[in-house]
């Protein structure tokens, strides 16, 4: 067993010491405490966690949306126009007839 690098022997010292300080009617008590308080960060880090996924999502839709409308827009202009109409005026030297 093994909890946050913390094997059985030292959490067996760390409760024996806890019972030492606190006492045998207290511990308890500041066990439901420290299970409640566990509950509640792993419930909030649950509900960030959905949150920051749902925001992901929600971006990465938008960027897809956003991406494909403009390649098929030019790819649509692209058919419709000539390559490169200036390209035999603009540059005689690299034209056919030369």
């Amino acid at each position: 067993m093994n909890v946050f690098g913390v094997g059985l022997p030292e959490l067996a010292v760390i409760a024996a010491i806890g019972l030492l300080v606190f006492g045998p009617k207290r511990l308890p008590e500041l066990g439901k405490t420290l299970g409640r308080t566990l509950k509640g960060f792993q419930s909030a880090s649950s509900e960030f966690e959905k949150e920051f996924r749902r925001a992901v999502d929600t971006v990465e839709a938008e960027v897809t949306a956003t991406s494909v409308l403009p390649a098929e827009q030019a790819q649509a202009s692209a058919a419709e126009s000539p390559a490169h109409p200036q390209a035999s005026s603009a540059f005689p030297e690299h034209s056919s007839e030369a």
